[in-house]
């Protein structure tokens, strides 16, 4: 998980340091303060395109620094292992992004240099950042697919990757067969050529090597008397002259003679060098003989000569037509061989290849229907499971539904595979079109999400899908940006109650500008802005339990100047706690509060709605209008 992150020059961030909390942290700021550059620092740490446009003016570069909490073994410390990277003393990795004012980015893990994607792949197993791009992601079918396959493991990974394997030997016995008729006319030409070059070869029968050796022996052969006369030297200068010459005794007679004189020798140590000039004599004997034997075999042979020529010949003449020597001509024939099998266009090679293409098309529909019931399994538990999120997020008539249908096309249409009467694309991950549809209410039709689902529906659909999703997320990480758009009211408190549902299993990171989201984090980031001649600055800064309470008061519609604002924000955090730890919002002391302060009618509403004491509930005298209270918190906001 994240557990540091360092922002300089990003953005209106001057410089931020922050440390998430391993459940619910929330980031919140006014508009315009920056709250999003923390969400554009994670982008960069994993391996997000770099925008100049970002870099702070009047800032050389921006940088990003993120320590992450590595278990071992994981694909993570993997990746980082292969790219050479280091952990630190306590096993975490650090990563760091920099993007200079002209554009230019240079990425860092564990202290050496690394390219961009490396950062990429680390992070996709860290951390995922779910934005409302992330949302119109959601609209398409491919990610539906995505989602299902997700939520059901195993049951469908397992066929899936069948299906896969299959497919592929399919469509390269199709793509052969496809080869071999569109180009019947090219491959047959292409394979007499290929028999006329193998004929060729067959008929000279080269051996491996052969040419190297045969270049030796015609050396040899052509300067047989420099190497008898080369021979001849060496050999009287070890035996000594064929004449018996006493002044030129030889090696051999120079070592026997003064083995002679160490023998003879009074002296231990003269004697003991005797057995090594005896060995001295024994390899110069050898050489001798060799020598003798070299003689006796040089003969000068013009025919055997000749047809050492000749056969150089016809090697060559291979040579100069399929490689560089008859290694290479040999290696040549071989892939001949096999280029000659696949440009076979005779009407049996045919009907082979289509036997072979019909029986793996059956095979792979078979797999694909398996798959396909496999997701249309899980698309019930999905639809389920999503539905009662979205009851707990303030939608208690909409019903999610899941579908899974063939994706049906024309018979000649490219990758199309006959599954019972229906002819179906068979695309890489299965045959099968994956539609999410919403109906909002009793009643209504089942729409798809696009045209179903207002923005704020969108959001709750996307948040109860990633609870469900949850335990088949392995990502450690969830980063939110905002995707609490267009939520208020009763909403936007199970809103902030899933996020903290999902906290209990992964660390979330929320930037969000609804304080029902904000209470019930964690830790509370605020991204504060201040102008100090004309050079605006942000900083990040954790808040404390009372400073919370402002906080909040402010996104309140503004009332952190106003006792009622306060009273309705330490409502709120009671609220959230109460409901994080599993105890029923309503307590003897919040509701004598209660009684005592106005009615905090404003909880429910969005972030920029009116407040309590404006428009209908102010008397003209900017005092609230006091109103009856509710017997105890718990009227006051559902949870």
């Amino acid at each position: 998980m994240l557990t540091e992150m360092l922002i300089s020059g990003l953005g209106v961030i001057d410089e931020a340091a922050i440390e998430p909390h391993p459940g619910f942290t929330v980031v919140t700021g006014e508009t315009g303060a920056g709250k999003t550059m923390v969400v554009s620092g994670l982008h960069l740490l994993s391996g997000g395109r770099a925008d100049a446009a970002k870099v702070r003016t009047g800032a050389p570069k921006a940088v990003v620094e993120g320590r992450f909490g590595v278990p071992p073994g994981s694909a993570a410390l993997d990746v980082a292992t292969d790219a050479g990277a280091d952990a630190d003393d306590d096993g975490s990795l650090i990563a760091l992004r920099t993007v200079a004012a002209d554009g230019r980015s240079r990425a860092h893990l564990g202290g050496r240099s690394a390219p961009v994607g490396v950062l990429s792949e680390l992070t996709d197993s860290l951390i995922a950042v779910h934005g409302q791009n992330d949302q119109l992601r959601l609209l398409r079918s491919t990610q539906q697919r995505t989602m299902l396959d997700r939520f059901a493991g195993s049951p469908v990974a397992v066929p899936l990757e069948r299906y896969r394997t299959r497919r592929a030997e399919w469509l390269a016995v199709c793509a052969e067969l496809t080869e071999r008729t569109e180009r019947a006319r090219e491959l047959a030409r292409e394979a007499d050529l290929l028999r006329h070059g193998l004929e060729e070869i067959g008929a000279v029968d080269p051996q491996p090597g052969e040419d190297a050796e045969l270049v030796a022996m015609a050396r040899r052969l052509a300067d047989v008397e420099q190497l008898r006369e080369a021979s001849m030297r060496a050999h009287d200068a070890l035996a000594g002259a064929q004449d018996g010459d006493p002044d030129a005794p030889g090696a051999l007679g120079l070592v026997d003679l003064a083995r002679k004189v160490l023998s003879s020798s009074e002296d231990d140590a003269l004697r003991q060098l005797t057995p090594r000039l005896d060995e001295a004599a024994t390899l110069l004997a050898d050489v001798t003989g060799e020598l003798g034997g070299y003689q006796d075999g040089l003969e000068a042979d013009p025919e055997r000569l000749q047809q050492i020529l000749a056969r150089q010949a016809e090697l060559k003449a291979l040579t100069k037509k399929y490689a560089a020597d008859i290694d290479g001509v040999l290696e040549w024939a071989e892939g001949a061989r096999e280029r000659l099998a696949g440009a076979d266009t005779s009407d049996e090679a045919i009907a082979e290849l289509v036997a072979r293409r019909d029986a793996l098309a059956a095979e792979l529909a078979e797999v694909a229907t398996e798959l396909s019931a496999a997701r249309a399994t899980a698309a019930n538990g999905l639809a389920k499971e999503a539905t009662a999120e979205l009851a707990a997020l303030a939608m208690p008539d909409a019903e999610l539904h899941v579908a899974v249908s063939a994706h049906e096309v024309p018979n000649g249409a490219e990758h199309a595979l006959r599954v019972g009467k229906r002819t179906v694309s068979a695309g890489p991950d299965g045959i099968d079109d994956v539609d999410i549809r919403l109906r909002p209410h009793p009643g209504s039709d089942p729409l798809p999400i696009g045209k179903g689902a207002s923005g704020g529906e969108l959001s709750r659909v996307m948040l109860a899908l990633e609870v469900v999703l949850a335990h088949a997320n392995p990502v450690p990480t969830l980063v939110f940006d905002e995707v609490d758009a267009g939520v208020g009211g009763k909403a936007a408190v199970e809103v902030g109650r899933r996020l903290a549902t999902l906290a209990a299993t992964h660390q979330v990171i929320v930037v969000t500008h609804l304080p029902q989201v904000a209470a019930f984090a964690d830790k509370h980031l605020v991204v504060d802005k201040n102008s100090n001649g004309g050079v605006t600055r942000s900083g990040i800064r954790q808040l404390a339990d009372e400073q919370r309470v402002v906080e909040l008061s402010r996104m309140l519609a503004g009332m952190d100047s106003t006792d009622t604002g306060r009273a309705h924000a330490e409502e709120l955090l009671e609220l959230a706690r109460a409901a994080k730890s599993g105890t029923e919002a309503a307590g003897g002391d919040r509701a004598q509060r209660s009684r005592k302060r106005p009615a905090a009618t404003c909880v429910g509403a969005p972030s920029g709605g009116k407040s309590a004491s404006e428009g209908k509930n102010s008397n003209g005298k900017g005092k609230p209008r006091q109103k009856s209270q509710p017997k105890n918190a718990k009227e006051k906001m559902p949870m």
